[in-house]
This record gives structure tokens, C-alpha cells and sequence, in this order.
């Protein structure tokens, strides 16, 4: 079957990266929540990725386009700065490894000025790699790596089938750090519902400091109709919880998850409510953040329903 270019689905930092598909959908797409649970797993033939790859660089050195190559390769470098390049689509780590290395080996030696090459992965696409083949890749530039956490509560990773246990979790968080690559991870505010809300918060704060990483990050829940989980909320076997329950989650895994220096956000358009800073040293400004919104209760301070989205 020809490859289908994905559509665009980037992690907020990556905003001004090149998007350079090396695979479709998501290996694990059995995520209850996931709008990738609709999706089966494409790998692009490297030869593919190699045209394309010439095509950037002709295009970057002398504005000349390819034939063939579509549309959505020169809107993207008409305003790339060639400093990073992130690779889609749902987990681009799971790609064969050797053809990885060889993807990167040649993206490289296209842009030798190239900063940082980015990916979501899988925790079951990170335990696959010895540290030194991640090691490999960090020396060819992959900089960073998203990893969605979802919750830290194996009762509920087991219900949305994650496919991934909180120990697992943290062993693959550690072998990113130990290989060099930073780690930017995602939590979901209210994924265990009303009443799983106050085990999934504490799970969501320890596994999170015992990942220690880099970059965390907060969304809410958003049902997908035609989800498993969208289904069981029609059925009444799960309950959402309410805007103001998700900023007591948020609320707890700010004043519990311990971090040795984590930028951590709720900017997502997800998420009722806002707060950024670094942890541990912004804790205390982002709890009187929290604290003062929930005291309020007024609905008219939190983002409306309309402005939500993923």
C-alpha cells in the first residue's frame, strides 16, 4: 500500500520544526481515549524519506521544487529556519532501527547546521533500544523525546490499554535520561473519571517524580466520540469529572510530584486553566495560582468549552 501522509500532530514546542514523516498513525493504537486508536501503523520506505529530504535541502539552498513532492512540503519551508526537524507521526521511534539511523545519517548530511530532531515515543518504542543505540541517536542529533504518561495508576493505564505498566514507564523515562536525550512527558487531568479522580492524581504526582523529567506537561480530558472511552461515558459506565475537579488533580500533582529542575505547563488548549513555570523553584507561585481559582469558583476564569480542544 503507498504511504499516506499524515496530518500534522505536534507536540506546542515544536511549532517551528520541519515535519518529516517516517511513519502513519501509532504501533500502539489502542488507547481508549486516542483519536490514534483509529489508525493502524504506516512505515514510509526510506527511500521515500530520502527524496523528501533531498527536496527540502534543494529548496532550501536554491528555492528550486521537486515534481511529485506535495504541496504541504513547501508551505512548511516557507517558513522553516532549518534549526529543527520533528518527526512524525504518532510514535516515528518505532521506524527500523538501522533505517532510523540511516534517516538521521542522511538528514544530517543534508543540514549540518541542523540543532535538534525531535519524536513522540512509546514507552514499549524506548524499551525496545539498548541505551546505547539511544545514545547512537543522540549523537545524530535526536534531541528530545514526548512520551505520553496519561496517568501513573496501573488500574487505569490497564483501562484505557496503554499498553504500558507504571514500572515500565519509569524504566524507559530513565534510559532516555541516562542516554542524554531530554524528556518531555503528559499527564491527563481526569482520566480516571470521578472515581478513580483521587488515585489517579496521587499516581499521576509519584510517577512523575520518579521520572524526574525535563519537560511535564497537563491536559484535560477531552472525549473523542467513537472512542472506547467515549462509549463507555454514553453508556454511564464513566463519569467526567468537572472543570474545577481537574485543577484539584492538577492542584495535587503540583504540590506532590518532586522534581530535580522540570518546566511544567498546563497551556495546552485542553485545559481549563493555565499555569507555567519551573519545579521545584515556581511551586509556591503556582499553587497560590491554583488555590485562588479554585476559592473562587467562577466559571467565567476558566477557558469555555467552545475554546477546548486537542
Amino acid at each position: 500500500m503507498p504511504f499516506e501522509r499524515p496530518e500534522i500532530i505536534r507536540p506546542p514546542s515544536e511549532h517551528a520544526s520541519y515535519y518529516l514523516p517516517l511513519t502513519s498513525g501509532c504501533s500502539n493504537n489502542t488507547c481508549g481515549f486516542c483519536a490514534f486508536s483509529f489508525t493502524h501503523l504506516g512505515i514510509r520506505d526510506l527511500e521515500e524519506v530520502k527524496q523528501e529530504i533531498d527536496a527540502m535541502s534543494l529548496y532550501m539552498n536554491h528555492r528550486v521544487g521537486v515534481n511529485g513532492q506535495p504541496d504541504i512540503v513547501y508551505l512548511i519551508l516557507r517558513r522553516w529556519d532549518g534549526r529543527k526537524v520533528f518527526l512524525q507521526d504518532g510514535d516515528a521511534l518505532v521506524y527500523p532501527y538501522a533505517k532510523l539511523v540511516e534517516a538521521l545519517q542522511y538528514l544530517n548530511g543534508k543540514f549540518p547546521n541542523l540543532e535538534r530532531i525531535a519524536s513522540y515515543a512509546t514507552p514499549q518504542d524506548i524499551l525496545r533500544r539498548t541505551v546505547d543505540e539511544l545514545r547512537a541517536l543522540k549523537d545524530l542529533k535526536l534531541g528530545i523525546l514526548y512520551m505520553g504518561v496519561e496517568s501513573g495508576d496501573d488500574e487505569v493505564l490497564a483501562r484505557i490499554k496503554k499498553g504500558a505498566t507504571h514500572e515500565e514507564m519509569v524504566e524507559a523515562a530513565h534510559k532516555v535520561k541516562e542516554a542524554g536525550i531530554l524528556l518531555s512527558v503528559t499527564v491527563i487531568l481526569g482520566l480516571g473519571g470521578v472515581k478513580d479522580s483521587k488515585r489517579h492524581a496521587s499516581e499521576c504526582a509519584r510517577i512523575l517524580a520518579e521520572m524526574d523529567p525535563d519537560y511535564a506537561g497537563a491536559l484535560t480530558l477531552t472525549l473523542i466520540p467513537g472512542t472506547p472511552l467515549y462509549q463507555e461515558w454514553e453508556k454511564g459506565e464513566f463519569e467526567l469529572i468537572t472543570p474545577f475537579d481537574s485543577l484539584q488533580e492538577l492542584r495535587y500533582i503540583v504540590g506532590n510530584a518532586s522534581f530535580s529542575n522540570c518546566f511544567f505547563s498546563s497551556m495546552h488548549a485542553s485545559n481549563y486553566f493555565a499555569i507555567r513555570g519551573t519545579l521545584p523553584a515556581d511551586k509556591n507561585k503556582m499553587l497560590r495560582q491554583l488555590d485562588t481559582i479554585l476559592a473562587s469558583k467562577d466559571p467565567a476564569l476558566l477557558r469555555p468549552e467552545f475554546l477546548r480542544g486537542l
